[in-house]
């Protein structure tokens, strides 16, 4: 059970003036100080970028071979300020993440040891900008995307959970939390069977999976629609990517307040937890590594849709 440590974060990042600093305090006060904090300045203010490692017993910061699972809480900020008052509903992506790495940290400290390192990133910023959108407004960010998946994706992580609040469409009408199909080199690909089936197993329900189209997987500033900033990993890994999408039945803004639903982030922060559990034990997959070898031999590449203007250059 995970409530406490989605109780104990919510409380934690319900504050005007809460910063990475005051995260990283909470970890150290668990005993905890694998917890780096790097303010970055944007365009239209700053926030602190949040990396928390909890390492495996045969993972590869400890120099063994188990894969390493990236979890990243996706959002423009966790709140509006001063045009709305609280928390926002965007930031369940960062609460979860951070809820996440609290289970995490107190199960290595209880013995509870996974096998691979777990890399948790997000980012702790109180005070963002709105951006118009239909149906529902976004939230907005101090830093741009680019930065974002700068700071946020890590080279070491072989696979990714991308949480995000995506409450703003009409597209799911369900109350909790959907997964997407896997994103990897611009390949949307079939949806994980392993996770679907973790998924039945930490809600006790009919898994609910959200759809998304060739759009929401190019980066944004590309000028074309995108669901929300869900896929955005995807532009700047090889690795696969799946989104675990925080939804309501109806649609909700994501600078609206009051509208965060723990019971939902605390089955989300379950989910990514017992995936991390099995991931590191090789015994989930985020995609057939022959499916995709076959695609690529019949299609050719689609990096091209990692990139801005459709071109891949060499580095």
């Amino acid at each position: 059970m995970s409530f406490k440590h989605v109780l104990e974060m919510f409380d934690l990042l319900d504050h005007a003036a809460v910063n990475g600093n005051a995260v990283k305090e909470y970890f150290n006060r668990l005993g905890y100080d694998n917890v780096e904090v790097k303010t970055v300045e944007g365009a239209k203010g700053s926030t602190d970028f949040v990396k928390i490692t909890v390492p495996g017993k045969n993972g590869k910061s400890a120099g063994g071979s188990a894969p390493t699972l990236g979890i990243i809480g996706r959002l423009g900020g966790i709140g509006a300020r001063p045009e709305q008052t609280g928390f926002v509903s965007d930031g369940d992506g960062a609460l979860a993440c951070l809820s996440a790495a609290a289970k995490l940290v107190e199960m290595k400290q209880r013995g509870d040891i996974l096998e691979g390192d777990i890399i948790l990133t997000t980012h702790i910023c109180p005070n963002a900008p709105t951006l118009p959108h239909d149906p529902v407004p976004f939230m907005d960010s101090p830093v741009d995307i680019m930065t974002m998946n700068r700071h946020e994706v890590a080279a070491e992580m072989d696979a990714i959970l991308s949480i995000d609040t995506t409450k703003g469409n009409m597209v799911v009408s369900a109350n909790g939390f959907a997964i997407t199909p896997t994103v990897k080199s611009g390949y949307i690909l079939r949806i994980s069977q392993d996770l679907l089936e973790l998924m039945q197993q930490t809600t006790g329900k009919v898994p609910v999976t959200l759809p998304i189209t060739m759009q929401d997987i190019t980066p944004y500033g590309n000028g074309v629609y995108h669901i929300n900033s869900i896929l955005q990993p995807c532009t700047a890994t090889d690795s696969p990517v799946v989104g675990v999408a925080i939804t309501t039945q109806v649609p909700v803004a994501g600078c609206a307040t009051g509208a965060t639903h723990l019971t939902d982030v605390e089955q989300a922060v379950r989910f990514v937890i017992e995936t991390a559990k099995m991931y590191g034990a090789r015994k989930c997959s985020f995609y057939d590594e022959e499916q995709f070898a076959l695609m690529q031999s019949l299609y050719g590449s689609m990096k091209h849709l990692q990139t801005l203007d459709g071109k891949v250059r060499s580095s």
